[in-house]
């Protein structure tokens, strides 16, 4: 559990804007690196927020924003060498993970939780071989595939039903179930559309016939008298997804404690072979005591968002933590649930209605997170709601969520 130590009594954190501060880079700056970035700053960190577009959530409430191709290499390393970040959080695939490699090589700055962490994560080929050769996790049966024929070879190996994705992609892009032969050509033409970068190579999965998914949320973070780096849970957070994408979570899910254990057992494994510290989000499957390995996050997980009103610290709270040495707490407060807002059309700079009606729920609070543009499926805003126990809890997440009506300011 033990993979590198840290002295908590060496760190100092400056004042932001000064020539001591301590300077924190994040690399995609949507709604959870906005959370990541209020996290840091309520701790005297001096934030940069980068993303692909303008006027990002994150870009709001950094002290410096900036617009680049964070998979342009040269573009990526030219922006370090300007801003000379003490640590660089990366909080999407799309980036260029060689170039992170080279700029921790070089000492120019800590890449959270490593450079080889995020360069494995961010390819769902790295980390599932990772996790199933080389650690000997329990996980679907599965094949790559970079051509339509290939792929169609390995779903004869496999079998229907199958999950198609891209080997990188992110919120279920690209996603497909297929139950036939009818379902194959278009699921291709699906993951080659849904891929962020590394286009063409596809992983194909065999189905497993879970009960349901849980994110173990999983903290690396210095223990606070012996200053190693130990290994945290919270409590398992389920969830519901709809073509990959997630729509509503709750926390704690209930679990038989042989899979509580086994659930830990393998996301203690998997993040201690990536190394590093801070907050990874462990996706897995469950049916009865068994548990299988999906996949890894190496920071802040979208389901996660209901930590915002479960947990003594948020996701994001634990990962500002961890990253900067300090001690953390994942106890939970009580039970919760999240409910996903949708944009519901296509438009920049929409207006939300209702926000008064959804805070009265009982035991509800809302992120509208402030995206400038709004399509039909963007996530926009999430409601959040603890409750007597989960049910009362997603009831109340869910009727919050409903209230709000996103609509065109014209």
């Amino acid at each position: 559990m033990q993979t590198d130590s840290f002295r908590p009594d060496a760190l100092r954190i400056g004042t932001p804007l000064s020539a001591n501060a301590t300077r924190v880079m994040l690399l995609g700056a949507g709604e959870l690196g906005k959370e990541v970035i209020i996290a840091l700053q309520r701790l005297g960190v001096e934030v940069i927020a980068v993303d692909r577009y303008a006027n990002a959530p994150g870009h709001q409430v950094a002290h410096r924003a900036h617009v680049i191709d964070m998979t342009d290499a040269a573009a990526l390393r030219a922006l370090v060498e300007k801003e000379q970040p003490h640590l660089i959080v990366p909080e999407i695939e799309a980036i260029a993970t060689d170039a992170l490699a080279e700029i921790e090589a070089a000492q120019l700055a800590t890449v959270i939780p490593t450079a080889r962490a995020t360069q494995l994560t961010m390819n769902r080929e790295g980390i599932r071989r990772l996790a199933a050769e080389e650690l000997g996790l329990p996980t679907s049966p599965y094949a790559f595939a970079q051509s339509l024929d290939e792929m169609k070879a390995a779903i004869a190996t496999i079998g229907f039903p199958c999950v198609v994705k891209p080997v990188m992609s992110s919120s279920g892009k690209g996603q497909s179930v297929l139950k036939s032969d009818a379902d194959v050509e278009p699921a291709w033409n699906y993951a080659m559309a849904g891929g962020r970068v590394n286009h063409g190579r596809v992983i194909v999965e065999g189905f497993i016939d879970f009960e349901y998914e849980i994110t173990q949320l999983t903290v690396r973070a210095a223990d606070p008298e012996s200053g190693e780096t130990q290994t945290y849970f919270c409590d398992p957070i389920g969830h519901v997804q709809v073509a990959g994408d997630y729509v509503e979570s709750w926390q704690p899910q209930p679990m038989s404690p042989a899979a509580l254990e086994k659930a830990r057992d393998v996301a203690a494994k998997v993040t201690t072979a990536l190394g590093g510290r801070g907050l990874f989000g462990v996706e897995l499957f469950v049916r009865g005591d068994d548990v299988w390995f999906s996949e890894v996050s190496p920071r802040p997980h979208d389901t996660g968002l209901v930590t915002l009103a479960t947990q003594r610290f948020s996701e994001f709270e634990l990962h500002a933590r961890a990253i900067l040495g300090l001690p953390v707490d994942t106890a939970l407060r009580a039970p919760g649930a999240s409910a996903v807002i949708y944009g519901g059309l296509d438009e920049t700079g929409i207006v939300f209605e209702g926000v008064a009606q959804a805070l009265a729920v009982p035991g509800a609070d809302l992120r509208l997170f402030g995206k400038p543009e709004s399509f039909v499926k963007r996530r926009m805003g999430v409601a959040v709601a603890t409750g007597a126990d989960t049910d009362e809890a997603r009831e109340r997440a869910k009727l919050a969520a409903s209230k709000v009506r996103p609509v065109s300011a014209q």
